[in-house]
């Protein structure tokens, strides 16, 4: 395999990081990163240069500082799939509303990446905005509607 999965997710946090609605989130954003780190099939993640999640990195979505953005590469689409579904992550995922506001467009998506190759920021951006102007692609897509590392449509 040549490629790598790339992903990016942004969100707006109902409140500030140090609010006490946000205790139970704040809580467990080093315990789900280091079970990510953890995880089969994981690369890599984005974090500050201390070694702090991204979610206290600024974000380029917007400067007002309630976005949460998160990025990280996996060897396959299972090894992602299973991370984020499979663990307690997945309670994070379903429970979402309690910490973090809509933000009406697309806040996820996937992309193939060089096995060698570390995503930017930007190129997430990038990805975020493909997506939106143009759908699903080979560039970029969301588990809806899945592409291989080839450019084809997986079912």
């Amino acid at each position: 395999m040549n490629h790598y999965l790339a992903q990016i997710n942004i969100s707006r946090f109902k409140a500030p990081l140090g609010d006490r609605s946000m205790k139970e989130f704040v809580d467990f954003l080093e315990p789900v990163n280091k079970l990510a780190e953890e995880s089969e099939g994981f690369i890599w993640r984005l974090k500050d240069e201390d070694g702090l999640p991204s979610s206290y990195l600024p974000s380029p979505f917007e400067d007002d500082g309630m976005m949460a953005m998160n990025m990280s590469v996996w060897e396959n689409m299972d090894s992602f799939k299973n991370f984020v579904y499979g663990t307690v992550h997945s309670y994070f995922l379903k429970n979402k509303k309690q910490w973090f506001e809509p933000i009406g467009k697309p806040y996820f998506v996937m992309w193939w990446v060089a096995k060698n190759e570390i995503p930017t920021i930007q190129e997430g951006k990038e990805k975020l905005d493909l997506y939106l102007k143009v759908g699903p692609s080979p560039q970029a897509f969301t588990f809806r509607e899945l592409f291989d590392a080839q450019g084809l449509p997986m079912t």
